[in-house]
């Protein structure tokens, strides 16, 4: 039985399913300073012979504090025919969806983390529930992934910061009012996937990772969607790399992958007559993995906005 808690874990996995999408894992413990002058955006102008597309750099849960928006944004997004995202927010809010991202995340009938977790990986689930004030028996019914996105996502809500705030649901809401069109670069199914298809033990690596560092990410969110308000790509670059030495082949199958995928998606957006503006995870631009260098040595030009 899901108890009273089953509606909110519902609307837990319908704002985090991406969210960690967002960062290219739950590794995210950094200290570092902003550097960058508050005139430049996480937005990106890349062009070749044939035309050019915009690339903005999301964060998925913002509050309040973080708009009006910086102007080369709103700029860039009415020059701009289309929408693209990693996923169409209408598919992912759509209730079949919902419950398809409730279903792949709960653990067979009968089966409860008491008997799939470690020892030192519980513990540490107990904890974390006790901190956010959750009964713990009803979040043993899901898969490790999900319970790791699902208590993320409440770390977050629980430092101010919102999904329906989110860059990504943010020019949703304007493609919509004012009737653009929107594309995602994947399904809910496919994102889904990414976590669901992982074996029980990289689950509960994944879950004991993420509850190791929930507290230390807590308190530098504010410092993370800073450096995103400011364009500061360095220090973005820096929490990102260090993912990448944390868990290399999570990274690989959150971004590399991904980003090899969208790759022609996006070269082939700038055929059109008009700019598509590109709302990914923040994560996805920087590195020598990112979308940016991909591009740049393709031959596009790249100018930060």
């Amino acid at each position: 039985m899901m108890s009273c808690l089953t509606h909110q874990r519902l609307a837990a996995l319908r704002r985090t399913a991406i969210l960690v999408l967002v960062l290219g894992a739950l590794t995210l413990a950094a200290t570092s300073t902003i550097a960058r002058a508050q005139s430049r955006s996480f937005l990106w102008k890349a062009s070749n012979s044939q035309g050019s597309l915009y690339l903005v750099g999301s964060v998925h849960m913002l509050s309040k504090d973080f708009y009006p928006l910086n102007p080369v944004l709103d700029a860039a997004f009415k020059e701009s025919d289309l929408l693209v995202e990693e996923l169409d927010l209408g598919e992912m809010m759509a209730p079949d969806a919902q419950m398809a991202m409730l279903t792949r995340g709960m653990l067979p009938a009968g089966q409860t983390l008491d008997t799939t977790l470690s020892h030192e990986t519980l513990t540490l689930v107990q904890r974390q529930a006790a901190a956010l004030g959750l009964p713990v028996e009803p979040l043993k019914r899901f898969k490790p992934w999900a319970l790791a996105l699902t208590l993320l996502g409440m770390a977050w809500q629980k430092a101010g910061f919102e999904a329906d705030l989110g860059l990504d649901k943010h020019f949703y809401d304007r493609a919509k009012a004012e009737r653009k069109p929107v594309k995602g670069l994947e399904t809910v199914a496919f994102q889904i996937s990414r976590f669901d298809d992982m074996s029980m033990p990289d689950q509960d690596k994944l879950l004991q990772q993420s509850m190791r560092e929930i507290e230390s990410e807590t308190t530098m969110i504010g410092t993370l969607a800073t450096a995103w308000k400011n364009g500061d790509t360095a220090t973005i670059e820096r929490i990102v790399l260090q993912d990448v030495s944390n868990d290399p082949l999570m990274y690989r199958r959150l971004i590399v992958d991904r980003n090899q995928t969208w790759l022609p998606v996006l070269e082939g957006l700038t055929a059109r007559p008009h700019p598509a503006f590109v709302v990914v995870g923040a994560a996805h631009l920087v590195g020598p993995s990112g979308l940016l260098a991909q591009l740049k040595a393709k031959g596009y030009t790249i100018e930060q906005r």
